[in-house]
């Protein structure tokens, strides 16, 4: 996070994190399709030479609260292939919340677990613990045959306390979703530490409406939370231990 007290803004880190070819790129390509013109800034990529995927893209989202404050928004891909660990060390740097992006597909199991356990990994190398940082979890590509099925990932759900959407990244299914949620996750840490609430007299809640306005929805942010897998967002929250 970072608070420019003279503009009076405050910038967000979110980064889109999972295995090679998951659907990372295409969530932000469809968020900045349904952001509003004047909140959504220019899609930037820098590929690798080794093949299509993405080093990183970044994707800044402006919008303003009701308070004094503005919130800028930056989006961040890793790659997946193995050979860019580093690159998904750095990247990873300043993080204020994370979307796991999953493969769907069973026969990507082994490497969602991967993605995952170097996810761990490279938040442990920045001097972060999985348990510290607002994390969500999608499962994308739903419309492929040889998926997990509804009632498995709904099983997963159900073992952990990240919040987990469903999603067909490719036609905008779940995308906007996953993106509230961890953006909902991301200021609640953030205002616990910061009491962003009290300086700057903005509601949560009015605030992350305001942007879903801004991405051209009609849902409320309570609608959007309950999407996920299991429902009642909060509540299954704070029924996990720790």
């Amino acid at each position: 996070m970072q608070l420019d007290f003279t503009s009076r803004e405050l910038t967000i880190k979110l980064v889109y994190y999972g295995p090679a070819l998951s659907g990372k790129t295409t969530n932000l390509q469809s968020l900045h399709r349904f952001a509003d013109d004047q909140a959504r800034g220019r899609l930037m990529t820098l590929e690798t030479r080794d093949d299509r995927t993405l080093f990183f893209d970044l994707l800044p989202l402006r919008f303003k609260g009701e308070g004094d404050l503005s919130l800028r928004l930056k989006l961040f891909t890793v790659p997946g292939q193995v050979i860019h660990a580093s690159t998904r060390r750095l990247v990873l740097q300043g993080a204020d919340g994370i979307a796991f992006i999953g493969d769907s597909q069973i026969a990507e199991t082994q490497n969602n677990a991967s993605a995952f356990l170097d996810l761990k990994e490279n938040l442990k190398a920045n001097g972060l613990q999985m348990r510290e940082i607002p994390l969500v979890i999608q499962f994308n590509k739903r419309d492929l045959p040889n998926v997990r099925t509804d009632e498995e990932l709904a099983q997963l759900a159900a073992r952990g306390r990240e919040p987990v959407f469903s999603a067909v990244a490719t036609q905008g299914q779940g995308v906007l979703e996953t993106f509230m949620a961890l953006l909902h996750l991301t200021w609640a840490s953030l205002d616990a530490v910061h009491d962003l609430r009290s300086k700057f007299k903005i509601d949560p809640k009015a605030f992350l409406n305001e942007v879903l306005a801004g991405m051209h929805s009609t849902a409320t942010i309570d609608e959007m939370l309950n999407r996920s897998l299991g429902g009642n967002f909060e509540a299954r929250r704070k029924e996990q231990p720790g």
